[in-house]
């Protein structure tokens, strides 16, 4: 066969070849071509007596087969004699095959000293003399290959094969270094552990199962590792009955303690899952890698810590990645938490809570903290807690925050927050963690807010680490430029727990009673949301979006129910803050001060979902050019200052971008970005609007179905109907259809298909026969009606009757389909019902609506 290994020309040596695995390592070799020394002392399996009927056998076979042998009948311990054979017989050797072996078992209690030392003396001792005497003849030629039988009974342990077990795993780490050493020489050394039924494993393994395993199934294995070809060195195998595979070490990652404080058995018990646990084991080959877990921590030098804190595992530590989301209701909701709306008609104080604010929905800033802190707390509800950190909530408080806004925060959104262990402070008895968690926009990948949480634990210091910065913010020796003083409620702290800090202490008497409070204090977070509400109303006008950060140190607890008094001082774009609790007279919040932004930061645009080119500043290009031609149109058209009357702001998302439209000041203009305050905004989405505004998205469906928001004057939204005159925008847009509004104008499309028409023809009729019926409605009602559209004017006061179209400043808006007009009409008692389930709008004088049951 050309591709069959041969070993021609190549002398081998084969040890205990008068039986077992060495005859058939013989004759294997012998068959490629190799000239093979047959050693075999003759003896028993347990070391008795001599003979050389064994070895004359084999190579009676052999040369039976037309190879080359030659019989030795020496013991291993005289290596140089059965070297020298081969040297008188062929004048070199290529390759040895350590193989012999006895077996002496017993109990390790009843073993002697003369079966340890015969085992040691056949095994290693023997092995070693012969590879010792070969070794200098195969450098000199700059070849050789040796192979060492090693066992499984040396890999892992074997009852009653203690001296065994020691000779055949040594011979693996001889192996191992003569690897090391011959590879320059072109010697190469492995090792292999055989499952065979031999003299010796027949005292240990059933008979069947012996005669299973023959060994001819392992010298393959041998053969090719003593074969030129072959490039394995320092290697171990497992061979038997079919099977062969590669031994490797395996060491589990550890547990590294840094030097430079003392290393207790308790510190070690509190490891013992790092140090066993085999998840991210390593497969070190040498002892270079072996060393370099030691050698890198040579070099390094222990932070410190003691049984509640490890500085070493947990500084830097890295939280897993989590998301969470919130919208207008978890905004209104933290904003009465923290005291916002308790005079619901102070309007600045109303954008926090109501999402149909004329001037537009304001989160409050503080509530930036909120995901971040409510994703620590899931983690460490979960059970996730940085390595190293071993305390409870037992002794922790919140010591001090600092939140970060990097723009103003979205009316909703969806978030990723990323955590890390930032420092690590000892400050005597106590000591100080502060996780920093970065929160980032999950669509645009934009970070929106930075949060510090410095968490007090307290006995937890005295390592004699560091202190950490000085944070201390005195106020200024004078009066404070303002003071804002609030009454907190009873209940503050279960309406703010609402928010996500489930801590038992702000809600359980006994718990709190059991930590030495009267009753459950309010969230130190609480007190921090009233102060940075104070320095809005105090120094920022009431518009959140100039809030830029705020650091606090929590000095004290507060009780609900009890007034915080907020001072504070001016000092540039900083309010540097003091809060108290009026009626104890204590500090609460303390070291804090607020930045402010000179002008309010822009969101960064989300991605679009495809390049269009060339783009606009903000949002698409398709967009751009609708503006483009409304501005066109209303340069040409400034008759519109005097019939329109107002300033529009289209706020458009996907990506973000925002355009004012100002009918009401100057000559009127289109200009990009919020520009002053808009008596009407608009909020959709990008593709939305282009739809829309080219004919194939109806304004109402958009209205109706949540995807059009219209905020502040309602009504001037109807005046935009002009927009349908406007003409051409461009590629990728066309003129708008009628109005951006949802409802449409006198002008808009009609159709004959719904009940709506006969409906108000017939209560015109009514109300033409019964006067009284106008007079006792006493207001004028706008009906819109969708699915098909249409509009009517029910004009109980100035001209009563009923008229189609619009009327600009009704007394009552009512929103309704044309299916539950009909319900309506059929069951005037229905009213309340389609009221409460969302399918009839009211706004303005609800009451006047509750007139309507004349229909």
């Amino acid at each position: 066969m050309g591709n069959e290994l041969r070993f021609d020309g190549k002398v081998a040596i084969v040890t205990g070849a008068g039986n077992g695995l060495g005859r058939s390592h013989a004759l294997l070799l012998a068959s490629r071509g190799a000239k093979v020394v047959v050693n075999d002392l003759g003896g028993s399996s347990t070391g008795g007596g001599r003979g050389s009927e064994a070895a004359d056998k084999v190579v009676a076979e052999i040369k039976a087969a037309g190879g080359e042998a030659v019989a030795n009948y020496d013991s291993v311990e005289d290596g140089t004699k059965i070297v020298q054979t081969a040297l008188d017989t062929w004048k070199r050797v290529d390759i040895v095959i350590n193989n012999a072996g006895i077996l002496r078992d017993t109990s390790f209690q009843k073993m002697t000293e003369q079966d340890w030392e015969l085992i040691y003396r056949v095994h290693v001792l023997g092995a070693f003399r012969v590879t010792q005497a070969v070794w200098p003849h195969l450098r000199d030629q700059g070849y050789g290959r040796i192979l060492f039988t090693a066992s499984a009974a040396g890999i892992y342990g074997n009852f009653g094969q203690a001296n065994y077990s020691m000779a055949k795993l040594g011979l693996v780490g001889f192996a191992n270094t003569l690897a090391i050493e011959g590879r320059k020489k072109n010697i190469l050394v492995n090792a292999i552990a055989p499952i065979a039924g031999s003299r010796m494993t027949e005292t240990i393994l059933p008979k069947e199962v012996v005669d299973a395993l023959r060994p001819e199934y392992v010298s393959p294995l041998a053969a090719w590792l003593c074969h030129e070809d072959c490039q394995e060195t320092g290697a171990l195998f497992e061979v038997g009955g079919g099977f062969m595979a590669k031994l490797r070490w395996e060491r589990t990652r550890g547990k590294v303690f840094k030097l430079g404080r003392a290393i207790s058995p308790e510190a070690v018990q509190k490891s013992w899952e790092s140090i066993t646990g085999f998840t991210g084991a390593t497969h070190p080959t040498d002892v270079a890698s072996g060393m370099q877990p030691v050698m890198d921590n040579l070099t390094s030098q222990s932070k410190g810590g003691n049984e509640f804190i490890d500085v070493d595992a947990a500084l830097g530590y890295e939280f897993p990645e989590t998301r969470s989301s919130y919208d207008e209701r978890d905004l209104s909701l933290y904003a009465l938490g923290v005291g916002a709306a308790q005079d619901p008609l102070d309007t600045k104080e109303l954008q926090y809570v109501y999402e149909l604010h004329g001037e537009g929905f304001r989160p409050l800033p503080t509530y930036g903290v909120i995901p971040a802190l409510n994703s620590v707390l899931k983690m460490s509800a979960e059970g996730k807690q940085a390595p190293g950190l071993n305390y409870g909530l037992d002794r922790v408080l919140h010591g001090e925050q600092y939140t970060e806004l990097l723009r103003p925060l979205p009316a909703k959104a969806t978030l990723r927050h990323k955590g890390r262990i930032k420092d690590i402070f000892d400050k005597g008895k106590n000591a100080l963690v502060v996780t920093e968690v970065t929160s980032y926009d999950a669509q645009t990948g934009e970070p929106l807010v930075r949060n510090e949480i410095t968490t007090f634990v307290r006995g937890a210091g005295g390592w004699g680490g560091e202190r950490g910065p000085v944070t201390d913010i005195p106020p200024p020796e004078r009066a404070p430029d303002a003071v804002i003083t609030e009454k907190t409620h009873e209940n503050q702290a279960l309406l703010y727990r609402l928010s996500g800090d489930w801590n038992p202490l702000h809600a359980d008497p006994e718990f709190a009673r059991n930590f030495g409070f009267q009753k459950p204090i309010l969230h130190g977070l609480c007190t921090f949301g009233y102060v940075g509400r104070h320095v809005i109303k105090a120094f920022a006008n009431g518009d959140p979006r100039l809030f830029k950060s705020i650091r606090v140190r929590f000095a004290d607890t507060v009780l609900p129910g009890e007034t915080l008094r907020t001072e504070m001082w001016k000092d540039g774009e900083r309010v540097i803050i003091r809060c108290k609790a009026v009626e104890r007279d204590k500090v609460v919040i303390s070291n804090a001060a607020v930045e402010l932004h000179k002008e309010i930061p822009t969101a960064q645009a989300k991605p679009a979902a495809q390049a269009s080119a060339p783009a606009a500043a903000s949002g698409s290009s398709a967009s751009a050019r609708v503006f483009g031609a409304i501005r066109a149109y209303v340069a040409q058209h400034p008759e519109l200052i005097t019939q329109v009357a107002n300033v529009y702001l289209f706020k458009l998302t996907q990506p973000d971008s925002a355009w004012t439209l100002d009918l009401k000041n100057g000559a009127g203009s289109v200009q990009e970005g919020a520009q002053g305050k808009a008596d009407c905004t608009l909020e959709l989405t990008d593709a939305d609007f282009l739809a829309m505004t080219s004919g194939k998205a109806d304004p109402q469906k958009l209205y109706f179905g949540g995807k059009l928001k219209i905020t502040g004057n309602v009504m001037a939204s109807q005046k935009l109907g002009f927009l349908a005159k406007v003409g051409p925008a461009g590629e990728g847009s066309a003129p708008a259809k009628a109005s951006a509004a949802p409802a449409p104008d006198s002008g808009g499309e009609k159709t004959g298909n719904g009940q709506a028409p006969a409906i108000f023809k017939a209560l015109g009729e009514r109300l033409a026969q019964k006067p009284e019926l106008a007079r006792e409605l006493g207001a004028v009602i706008q009906f819109l009606v969708t699915g098909p559209k249409g509009s009517w004017v029910v004009d109980g006061r100035e001209t009563p009757g009923v008229r189609e179209g619009t009327v600009e400043k009704p007394d009552t808006t009512v929103r309704i389909s044309d299916e539950d007009l009909v319900t309506l009409k059929e069951d005037p008692q229905s009213i309340t019902r389609l009221y409460m389930q969302g399918k009839l709008r009211v706004d303005g004088d609800v009451l006047a609506a509750r007139r309507l049951r004349f229909l």
